[in-house]
């Protein structure tokens, strides 16, 4: 761990990123809470940019939506379903391109979570709009800035009168099990729940897609590990994709600011060395360095074994999900999803990948993108 030239701290190592991410004297910083923050102090934050008593009892109330128990009972049959349809096409035609047919997917299934069920027409292109491959930086004092304020403003309304507004409409007359329905009973403005579909749309839909795109990748490119995937059960597969995941995480880099004295594990050759974080100082997590750290993950951390033994309690995903009380609470949907739709992918007869994905990185987060994978059916009916 170390401070860099810039002020940021700077944390790599498993045990290290892991006791930030459980830290209690930290708050949220990055992924835009700045841009919230300057929201008047009447409008509810969306839950990824809370901390402390408010966000856990948030969790707490929500948690329900996202027990593997519902995710088996309750989601799966969506994702069953979307995956054949889409997957149908392929056979229809004979090609295909995962990052339409994954996001289409992704899609459906974090709408069935949230309660974006009554959707007008075009909510794939209203999304992408509002999440493009490159975000400004908003702000008055530039032409661009301007600019950027204008075209978001401009996609948030999209959304919302394409399918927040319609959704929380039908949620008025008759709740249903789901977010909104929720975010209605604890007495959140239409706005207020604008930010939380927003927020749960691209934990939900964009990072679940890349990872769809990056786990065929793998399994395109590996013919051994093809052939164990395809031979194993749901549990194997799934530990398959956990150790993809640990390899490639969607969001690489995560951020905290501190709110008191954070005393540290140091790392180094010193096992007892602590290192002291003042208070208002900013740490960068960097989920992808601590996921290679070889005294959590064992031996040789860059290659792909799955179900390798990990230390010190550490999950097989390592920290591709976070950790702490800001730990994505849609891991299981994402894995049992993307685990619906390569499975089926990879049992149609001749299925190859056409052409390899052009990739893209998001610097803020370290997030890449992967677009142009596309998948041909020698053996379709």
């Amino acid at each position: 761990m170390r401070r860099g030239p810039d002020g940021v701290w700077r944390v790599s190592g498993y045990e290290e990123a892991r006791a930030v991410l459980r830290a209690t004297a930290t708050v949220q910083a990055g992924l835009g809470v700045e841009t919230v923050e300057k929201l008047p102090s009447r409008f509810r934050r969306p839950v990824l940019y809370r901390d402390g008593p408010e966000h856990r009892e948030d969790r707490r109330q929500t948690a329900r939506f996202f027990t593997p128990r519902r995710v088996d009972e309750h989601y799966r049959e969506v994702m069953v379903r979307v995956a054949e349809a889409q997957l149908g096409t392929v056979r229809e035609t004979g090609r295909g391109h995962l990052a339409d047919m994954s996001f289409h997917l992704a899609i459906e299934v974090a709408g069935a979570v949230i309660g974006l069920t009554e959707s007008r027409p075009g909510i794939r292109g209203r999304l992408e709009r509002f999440f493009p491959e490159k975000f400004g930086t908003p702000g008055l004092t530039s032409l661009h800035g301007i600019r950027w304020l204008v075209r978001q403003n401009a996609n948030w309304l999209r959304v919302y009168w394409g399918d927040v507004r319609p959704a929380v409409r039908a949620r008025r007359r008759r709740r249903r099990d789901d977010l909104i329905s929720h975010l209605l009973d604890e007495g959140c403005s239409s706005g207020e729940i604008l930010g939380e579909c927003l927020t749960f749309a691209a934990a939900g839909m964009v990072t679940t897609r890349e990872f769809v795109n990056m786990a065929a990748w793998h399994l395109f490119g590996d013919t051994a590990l093809l052939a164990r995937y395809r031979a194993a059960d749901e549990p194997g597969r799934i530990a398959i994709l956990q150790e993809i995941l640990r390899l490639e995480p969607v969001i690489g880099r995560l951020r905290r600011r501190t709110t008191a004295p954070l005393r540290l594990p140091g790392g180094g050759q010193d096992p007892g060395a602590e290192v002291t974080v003042p208070a208002g100082e900013l740490i960068d997590i960097l989920l992808h360095r601590a996921n290679l750290d070889a005294r959590t993950v064992g031996e040789r951390p860059e290659r792909l074994c799955p179900g390798r033994p990990m230390a010190g309690g550490a999950g097989a995903p390592g920290l591709s999900f976070g950790d702490g009380a800001h730990k994505c609470p849609g891991a299981t949907i994402a894995l049992l999803e993307t685990d619906v739709f390569l499975s089926r992918l990879f049992a149609l007869p001749g299925i190859r990948m056409a052409a390899p994905p052009k990739v893209g990185f998001k610097d803020g987060i370290d997030s890449y993108e992967l677009r142009g994978l596309a998948v041909v059916c020698t053996g379709r009916t």
